[in-house]
């Protein structure tokens, strides 16, 4: 029997705002949970309707060495940012 994880999200829900406003508020979630989200215990999962975040968001977080992947939804896009993975040694 294989053990799951339990991973807690943080919603962070930008809709409506417009860069550099997004990013700032992203990087500002990022900081925040960075220990957690480093460890794997967090994921942050960012909210927008702002198609310039879809670009700039990911570019920052993967920079600072997370995983990153964009979904778009029927009405705004969804940026998930969690541990990078890496394989056993």
């Amino acid at each position: 029997m294989q053990s799951r994880e339990i991973v807690e999200i943080v919603d962070l829900n930008i809709l409506g705002q417009v860069c550099p406003a997004c990013l700032l508020v992203a990087l500002n979630a990022l900081n925040d949970h960075e220990e957690s989200l480093r460890c794997g215990t967090k994921r942050l999962v960012v909210r927008t309707d702002h198609l310039d975040s879809t670009r700039t968001i990911p570019k920052a977080a993967r920079k600072m060495g997370y995983e990153v992947e964009v979904k778009k939804g029927e009405s705004c896009y969804e940026i998930s940012i969690g541990r990078k993975y890496e394989p056993p040694r």
